[in-house]
């Protein structure tokens, strides 16, 4: 597993503070692998999901710290979402 996988299912279980995420989502993160949110939390696998959102290592950092914003990375290309918008919009929310 990546350093980058790492410390993503570290911020992201940070992000929800112990609550899970009430759908299924998959950040893939281009040349360093997946995460898969839901009920139980963040972790590295590559279920199949709801909505996949795709993203390169630095734009994924960049929403993990908050230097960008996941709504703003999705309209310049940065951000790719496939599925479910309602999910991915509830997850920009958990993200900010």
């Amino acid at each position: 597993m990546s350093e980058v996988i790492q410390q993503g299912v570290v911020a992201l279980n940070e992000k929800l503070d112990g609550e899970g995420f009430d759908g299924l989502a998959k950040f893939v993160i281009e040349e360093e692998g997946t995460i898969v949110l839901d009920s139980d939390g963040a972790r590295a696998a590559d279920d199949d999901a709801d909505v996949t959102l795709t993203a390169s290592a630095e734009t994924f950092r960049g929403m993990m710290d908050g230097n960008v914003n996941p709504t703003m990375a999705f309209m310049s290309g940065q951000l790719k979402i496939d599925g479910d918008m309602a999910l991915a919009m509830k997850l920009a929310a958990v993200l900010s």
